[in-house]
C-alpha cells in the first residue's frame, strides 16, 4: 500500500508541475502543428473546465458535453483552426441548430490527439485540476485580490 501511495505522489509531482506543464504544452503545439502541414483533420478531447466559447453556448447545449468532450477538426472547423504558445481555437457548430461559437481551448487541457480511429498523443496533465479551474474565475479573483479593487467586491 504504501509503495502504491509513493507512486501515485511521485507521478503527482510530475503532472503537477508548471515546467512539466510548459513541456506537454509545447509537444501539444508541435503535434498540431504537424497535422497541419501534413493537411491531416483530426479530432481532440479536451477537458472542458478552462475552455471558453464565444460567444458563449447556451446552457442546453454546454449541460450536454461531457467533462471530457471530443471535438472534430474536420472540414470547415480545420480551416479555421489557430495555435500559440498557449491556446487552440476553431470555429465550430453545436447542437441540432449548429450553434456558431469559437472555441478556445489551452492547449494543456488537449487530452487526445486523435487521428482516424487512432490515439497519436495523449495527455496526463489535462485531468490536473489546479490547471483546469475556469480562467475566467481565476482572473476575477486575482482582480478582486488586489487591494485596489476592493470597492468592486
Amino acid at each position: 500500500l504504501n509503495f502504491k501511495i509513493g507512486i501515485k505522489i511521485m507521478i503527482n509531482n510530475i503532472i503537477e508541475n508548471e515546467e512539466y506543464k510548459e513541456l506537454v504544452e509545447k509537444q501539444i503545439k508541435e503535434n498540431i502543428n504537424f497535422l497541419l502541414k501534413m493537411n491531416q483533420e483530426f479530432s481532440i478531447t479536451a477537458n472542458i473546465e478552462p475552455i471558453t466559447f464565444n460567444p458563449e453556448l447556451p446552457s442546453v447545449i454546454k449541460n450536454q458535453l461531457s467533462k471530457f468532450s471530443l471535438f472534430v477538426l474536420s472540414n470547415y472547423t480545420y480551416t479555421t483552426i489557430q495555435i500559440d504558445d498557449e491556446y487552440l481555437s476553431f470555429e465550430a457548430g453545436f447542437g441540432s441548430e449548429n450553434f456558431g461559437s469559437v472555441v478556445k481551448i489551452p492547449l494543456h487541457a488537449v487530452f487526445q490527439i486523435v487521428v482516424g480511429e487512432s490515439i497519436i498523443y495523449l495527455n496526463s496533465v489535462a485531468t490536473v485540476e489546479k490547471f483546469n479551474k475556469n480562467l475566467k474565475k481565476n482572473s476575477l479573483n486575482v482582480f478582486k485580490n488586489n487591494p485596489n479593487n476592493k470597492k468592486f467586491n
